[in-house]
């Protein structure tokens, strides 16, 4: 979305009589569509030379924008911010049926609504990853492969529903990576990017595409996101799609966020990328407001691109720029930060985890120059906490500005741990950024602030669901000798756990552990053993691990660390192996309170 002052001049008009009749708008819903579109054919001849059936603008997105607009209240913000935003929604409820006008209008209106300030400094909101999250009605959030978009004040969230993600959230125990059939893409709401709350269903197996087919016939739907276009005042959808044997960029649009939404186009082929479709895309927002896809080519994925949407309707992916090329990456996405723009990228595992690896902008240019790729610190000791890259949101915040992490941990086909969205923040105080792997935090959409949250667990890959295959040296942890592998079957059905043999051992350094009072916990089973942490002052405690047949939780209390580096060392007592899972150092009491940002994970052993 392009903000342009001369839409806001234009409707910098005092009507508050009419705001009357815009109390009679009725919500955007299916059932209004046909009723309320007039029969505008400027924009329907423009498109009509595209193969696109895009439809005319008509007023009833905008009417929708403004009854949802008309429930924010002034005691809420700053009266600076107030003022333009209520003059813009005076001006909006003017318009009707003029397509050029109702486009100009929303625009207008959601650039005023974005600039409202809050009066008060928000609050902190807590983020718990490794779980299955629900909306704000209790129900399941099915939302993979999508992107967080902000329109006016408030954040949508868009992914993709798919079979086999309730079947694993109802049974984690094996892989379901035959059922990827589509479901819906299913829209969310929230204003503090923790709470969301539950939309629409913008399109689902029964939504219509090219040649007459339905996306319920489409082998393949997702890695998506949305754009806003000023002059068709319509929110478009891209996705990659498999398609009648064909591969390329789908798209839709609807004319509010939360919209049912209709077939647009479908381009098999984006210019200077030397395959049909996409290799993984996601959808980026400059702070311009230009619209940009970046992807990478489909087969082997060793080429990055940057593509802008065309600016008259973005119903057309532009010539795409290159960015990178060399090992094939998939998962492709964009952050700005501190003036620069920062391409990020997973390995190509399927539907498994790695490291981030971050190309970064050697100029102002998004389409510009990038230098070479480089791991993202932070993502090395767990594998970006169990996810592949999903998408970043960039929040500015009244204190600081913090990038999120949206990871797609794609657990019902990789069977790799809990929960399919783990969010974490990106901050950078140094040359580079910093990935901080935490497993719960805390956050102020308003401020820009973040904390490490209460039930943290400072121990990284935990549950040993990092590593795809079974491997000799388990991700995160540093070999002391003896045999170390991680072997099929967790505690509670999970794919693997830790096993230590031959008298030898492993560790884990946490670098920075503010100083309290902590728990120790893990599952064991097997042979005896034992795990010792130690403090940065040398202080030791020790949790003795008894043989059992069956797994058995077992706990160590009271653990005092003065702050700083600790260290987690698990040992098998003789030749027979100790299985471990599960394991967690949560901090129980206050001590010394830690700084916004302060826990970081130790750089991978070689």
């Amino acid at each position: 979305m392009r903000q342009r002052s001369r839409v806001l001049s234009k409707y910098w008009k005092s009507a508050a009589a009419t705001l009357l009749s815009v109390a009679l708008a009725a919500p955007l819903s299916a059932s209004t569509a046909a009723a309320e579109t007039p029969a505008t054919q400027r924009q329907a001849t423009e498109l009509q030379d595209q193969g696109a059936a895009a439809g005319p603008v008509v007023d009833r997105g905008l009417k929708y924008l403004v009854s949802d607009y008309q429930k924010r209240t002034p005691a809420k913000y700053t009266a600076d911010s107030w003022k333009p935003f209520a003059k813009a929604l005076t001006a909006a409820a003017e318009v009707a049926g003029d397509t050029s006008d109702v486009a100009d209008a929303k625009t207008a209106l959601m650039t005023a609504a974005a600039d409202l300030k809050a009066a008060d400094e928000g609050t902190f909101q807590t983020i718990t990853n490794n779980t299955f999250w629900n909306d704000t009605s209790g129900n399941p959030i099915y939302s993979q492969g999508g992107g967080v978009f902000k329109f006016g004040d408030t954040y949508y969230w868009y992914g993709v529903h798919y079979t086999g993600a309730e079947l694993y959230r109802a049974n984690p125990t094996r892989k379901y990576d035959g059922s990827v059939s589509f479901v819906s893409i299913p829209v969310y709401s929230s204003k503090d990017l923790v709470n969301w709350k539950f939309e629409n269903n913008v399109a689902t197996r029964s939504t219509k595409i090219n040649n007459g087919a339905t996306l319920g016939q489409a082998g393949w739907v997702g890695r998506l996101g949305v754009s806003y276009n000023e002059t068709t005042g319509k929110y478009v959808l891209a996705t990659q799609a498999y398609v009648g044997g064909g591969h390329g960029v789908l798209l839709l649009q609807g004319d509010s966020p939360t919209d049912t939404f209709d077939y647009g186009y479908f381009q098999t082929q984006i210019t200077n990328s030397p395959t049909t479709g996409t290799g993984d895309q996601t959808v980026f927002t400059d702070e311009d407001g230009k619209d940009y896809l970046i992807f990478s080519n489909r087969e082997g994925r060793s080429r990055g691109f940057v593509a802008k949407f065309r600016e008259s309707d973005s119903l057309r992916i532009e010539p795409g720029v290159q960015i990178r090329s060399g090992a094939g990456r998939e998962g492709n996405a964009m952050f700005k930060l501190d003036g620069k723009y920062y391409h990020a990228a997973s390995d190509l595992h399927g539907w498994n985890t790695s490291v981030n690896y971050v190309n970064e902008s050697t100029s102002s240019n998004v389409q510009g120059s990038y230098n070479s790729e480089y791991v993202l610190a932070g993502t090395e000791m767990d594998y970006s906490h169990v996810t592949q890259t999903g998408f970043f949101v960039t929040v500015k915040g009244t204190k600081q500005n913090t990038v999120l992490y949206a990871g797609d941990r794609w657990a019902g086909f990789a069977w790799n741990g809990i929960g399919y969205n783990q969010w974490v923040p990106i901050t950078k105080t140094g040359a580079r950024p910093q990935f901080h792997s935490v497993s719960q935090w805390q956050f102020n959409a308003t401020t820009g602030e973040w904390r490490v949250g209460p039930a943290n667990n400072y121990i990284l890959n935990p549950d040993i669901q990092a590593d795809r295959v079974i491997v000799s040296s388990v991700r995160g942890w540093r070999n002391l000798g003896g045999s170390v592998t991680n072997v099929n079957g967790g505690v509670n059905g999970s794919r693997f756990a830790l096993q230590v043999s031959n008298s030898g051992g492993v560790e884990q350094r946490v670098e920075s552990a503010p100083a309290g009072t902590y728990i120790l916990s893990l599952h064991a089973r097997g042979s005896a053993g034992q795990v010792v942490i130690t403090g940065a002052d040398g202080s030791q405690r020790t949790l003795a691990i008894p043989s059992s047949s069956g797994w058995t939780k077992r706990e160590l209390t009271g653990i005092e660390l003065p702050g700083g580096a600790a260290t987690v060392t698990v040992r098998a007592s003789g030749s027979g192996g100790v299985t471990l899972d599960q394991l967690s150092l949560i901090k129980t009491s206050a001590g010394t309170p830690a700084p916004p940002g302060c826990y970081e994970a130790e750089t991978a052993p070689a």
